[in-house]
Protein backbone atom coordinates (compact mmCIF):
# COMPACT_ATOMS: atom_id res chain seq x y z
CA UNK A 1 0.00 0.00 0.00
CA UNK A 2 1.05 3.15 -0.60
CA UNK A 3 1.81 5.90 1.60
CA UNK A 4 -0.19 9.30 0.45
CA UNK A 5 2.06 12.55 0.32
CA UNK A 6 0.23 15.54 1.67
CA UNK A 7 1.14 18.71 1.45
CA UNK A 8 2.16 21.25 4.37
CA UNK A 9 1.93 25.12 4.08
CA UNK A 10 5.75 26.05 4.35
CA UNK A 11 6.12 29.27 6.81
CA UNK A 12 9.02 31.70 7.33
CA UNK A 13 10.71 30.66 11.02
CA UNK A 14 9.26 32.55 13.40
CA UNK A 15 11.10 34.38 16.53
CA UNK A 16 8.21 36.08 18.95
CA UNK A 17 5.68 36.35 16.18
CA UNK A 18 7.94 38.00 13.79
CA UNK A 19 10.00 36.29 10.89
CA UNK A 20 13.65 35.27 11.67
CA UNK A 21 14.35 37.20 8.76
CA UNK A 22 13.04 39.43 6.20
CA UNK A 23 13.81 37.80 2.52
CA UNK A 24 13.02 40.86 1.30
CA UNK A 25 15.47 43.73 3.02
CA UNK A 26 18.13 41.15 1.73
CA UNK A 27 16.91 41.39 -1.68
CA UNK A 28 19.31 44.47 -3.27
CA UNK A 29 19.14 46.70 -6.79
CA UNK A 30 22.90 45.94 -8.52
CA UNK A 31 23.78 46.38 -11.96
CA UNK A 32 19.96 46.98 -13.34
CA UNK A 33 18.88 43.86 -11.75
CA UNK A 34 17.87 42.30 -8.11
CA UNK A 35 20.41 40.25 -6.65
CA UNK A 36 21.03 38.70 -2.98
CA UNK A 37 24.59 38.48 -1.61
CA UNK A 38 26.14 35.17 -0.79
CA UNK A 39 26.09 35.70 2.74
CA UNK A 40 22.21 36.60 2.82
CA UNK A 41 21.47 33.59 0.87
CA UNK A 42 23.46 31.48 2.82
CA UNK A 43 21.70 32.52 5.95
CA UNK A 44 18.49 32.33 4.61
CA UNK A 45 19.47 28.37 3.39
CA UNK A 46 21.26 27.58 6.83
CA UNK A 47 24.47 26.85 5.46
CA UNK A 48 28.19 28.79 6.16
CA UNK A 49 28.78 31.17 3.02
CA UNK A 50 32.12 29.13 2.06
CA UNK A 51 30.11 25.62 2.15
CA UNK A 52 27.71 27.76 -0.16
CA UNK A 53 30.68 29.08 -2.29
CA UNK A 54 32.43 25.42 -2.22
CA UNK A 55 28.86 24.07 -3.29
CA UNK A 56 28.61 26.69 -6.22
CA UNK A 57 32.62 25.93 -7.46
CA UNK A 58 31.34 22.47 -7.49
CA UNK A 59 28.83 22.96 -9.88
CA UNK A 60 29.82 25.79 -11.94
CA UNK A 61 28.19 24.71 -15.27
CA UNK A 62 24.60 24.90 -13.13
CA UNK A 63 25.76 28.97 -13.10
CA UNK A 64 25.89 30.92 -16.20
CA UNK A 65 27.02 34.81 -15.59
CA UNK A 66 23.33 35.92 -15.75
CA UNK A 67 22.62 33.58 -12.60
CA UNK A 68 26.19 34.78 -10.44
CA UNK A 69 28.82 37.30 -10.71
CA UNK A 70 31.37 38.54 -8.39
CA UNK A 71 30.90 42.25 -7.10
CA UNK A 72 33.62 44.39 -7.86
CA UNK A 73 35.89 46.42 -5.02
CA UNK A 74 33.36 49.82 -5.99
CA UNK A 75 30.41 47.81 -5.86
CA UNK A 76 31.30 46.54 -2.76
CA UNK A 77 32.65 50.02 -1.28
CA UNK A 78 28.58 51.54 -2.82
CA UNK A 79 27.52 48.82 -0.41
CA UNK A 80 29.59 49.03 2.62
CA UNK A 81 27.84 52.78 2.40
CA UNK A 82 24.50 51.96 2.42
CA UNK A 83 24.04 48.88 4.74
CA UNK A 84 26.88 47.19 7.43
CA UNK A 85 29.48 45.00 5.82
CA UNK A 86 31.95 44.15 7.98
CA UNK A 87 35.87 44.98 6.37
CA UNK A 88 39.04 42.79 6.19
CA UNK A 89 39.27 42.26 9.77
CA UNK A 90 37.66 39.18 10.67
CA UNK A 91 35.17 39.67 7.49
CA UNK A 92 35.96 38.22 3.88
CA UNK A 93 39.46 37.89 2.09
CA UNK A 94 37.06 37.63 -0.82
CA UNK A 95 34.82 39.69 -2.83
CA UNK A 96 31.23 37.98 -2.26
CA UNK A 97 29.07 37.16 -4.82
CA UNK A 98 25.45 38.40 -6.02
CA UNK A 99 23.06 35.79 -6.80
CA UNK A 100 19.98 37.11 -9.29
CA UNK A 101 16.54 35.33 -8.84
CA UNK A 102 17.74 32.20 -10.91
CA UNK A 103 20.90 31.90 -9.43
CA UNK A 104 19.43 31.98 -5.79
CA UNK A 105 16.92 29.05 -7.07
CA UNK A 106 19.69 27.32 -8.66
CA UNK A 107 21.79 27.36 -5.32
CA UNK A 108 19.35 25.80 -2.95
CA UNK A 109 19.25 22.56 -5.84
CA UNK A 110 22.96 22.30 -5.72
CA UNK A 111 22.71 22.67 -1.83
CA UNK A 112 20.58 19.75 -1.32
CA UNK A 113 19.22 20.50 2.02
CA UNK A 114 15.59 20.62 3.22
CA UNK A 115 16.17 24.03 4.83
CA UNK A 116 17.44 25.25 1.37
CA UNK A 117 14.59 23.66 -0.68
CA UNK A 118 12.05 25.29 1.65
CA UNK A 119 14.05 28.49 2.17
CA UNK A 120 14.31 29.11 -2.07
CA UNK A 121 10.19 29.01 -2.01
CA UNK A 122 10.36 32.19 0.31
CA UNK A 123 12.79 34.17 -2.04
CA UNK A 124 11.11 33.54 -5.22
CA UNK A 125 7.88 34.43 -3.28
CA UNK A 126 9.71 37.44 -2.17
CA UNK A 127 11.57 38.38 -5.44
CA UNK A 128 7.51 37.97 -7.10
CA UNK A 129 6.53 40.23 -4.50
CA UNK A 130 9.29 43.06 -5.63
CA UNK A 131 8.71 42.72 -9.60
CA UNK A 132 5.04 43.10 -8.71
CA UNK A 133 5.61 46.52 -6.48
CA UNK A 134 7.84 47.64 -9.33
CA UNK A 135 5.04 47.13 -11.59
CA UNK A 136 2.45 48.98 -9.62
CA UNK A 137 4.97 51.80 -8.97
CA UNK A 138 5.52 52.04 -12.71
CA UNK A 139 1.94 52.29 -12.85
CA UNK A 140 1.34 54.44 -10.62
CA UNK A 141 3.71 56.87 -11.49
CA UNK A 142 2.07 56.99 -15.36
CA UNK A 143 -0.94 57.63 -13.93
CA UNK A 144 0.73 60.67 -11.95
CA UNK A 145 2.79 61.79 -15.37
CA UNK A 146 -0.63 61.33 -17.24
CA UNK A 147 -2.48 63.62 -14.77
CA UNK A 148 0.21 66.25 -14.77
CA UNK A 149 -0.34 66.02 -18.28
CA UNK A 150 -4.03 67.01 -17.99
CA UNK A 151 -3.22 69.20 -15.71
CA UNK A 152 -0.91 71.07 -17.44
CA UNK A 153 -3.16 71.63 -20.77
CA UNK A 154 -5.97 72.62 -18.49
CA UNK A 155 -3.70 74.98 -16.75
CA UNK A 156 -3.13 76.38 -20.05
CA UNK A 157 -6.84 76.54 -21.17
CA UNK A 158 -7.49 78.09 -18.06
CA UNK A 159 -4.54 80.84 -18.37
CA UNK A 160 -6.36 81.60 -22.12
CA UNK A 161 -9.76 81.73 -20.52
CA UNK A 162 -8.39 84.26 -18.02
CA UNK A 163 -6.45 86.48 -20.64
CA UNK A 164 -10.22 86.58 -22.46
CA UNK A 165 -11.92 87.30 -19.14
CA UNK A 166 -9.18 90.43 -18.89
CA UNK A 167 -10.00 91.18 -22.47
CA UNK A 168 -13.88 92.00 -22.14
CA UNK A 169 -13.34 93.76 -18.95
CA UNK A 170 -11.21 96.49 -20.40
CA UNK A 171 -14.16 99.19 -21.21
CA UNK A 172 -13.84 99.33 -25.55
CA UNK A 173 -11.97 102.88 -26.45
CA UNK A 174 -15.00 105.07 -27.78
CA UNK A 175 -14.10 107.33 -30.02
CA UNK A 176 -13.28 110.99 -28.18
CA UNK A 177 -15.07 113.97 -29.78
CA UNK A 178 -12.22 116.98 -30.87
CA UNK A 179 -12.91 120.15 -28.86
CA UNK A 180 -13.57 122.96 -31.21
CA UNK A 181 -15.57 123.99 -34.62
CA UNK A 182 -15.38 120.73 -36.81
CA UNK A 183 -16.43 120.80 -40.76
CA UNK A 184 -18.99 118.41 -42.18
CA UNK A 185 -16.80 115.67 -43.22
CA UNK A 186 -18.47 117.06 -47.06
CA UNK A 187 -16.96 120.44 -46.58
CA UNK A 188 -13.55 119.26 -45.58
CA UNK A 189 -12.28 118.36 -49.52
CA UNK A 190 -12.56 114.89 -48.56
Amino acid sequence: MKKSKTATLLRMPMRKGRPIVSVESRILFLRQQRIILDSDLAELYGVSVRQLNQQIKRNLERFPPDFIFQLTAKELNSLRSQIVISKRRGGRRYLPHAFTEHGAIMAATVLNSRRAAQMSIFVVRAFVRLREMLASNRQLASKIDELENRLETHDEAIQELFQAIRELMIPPERPRRKIGFQLPPARRGV
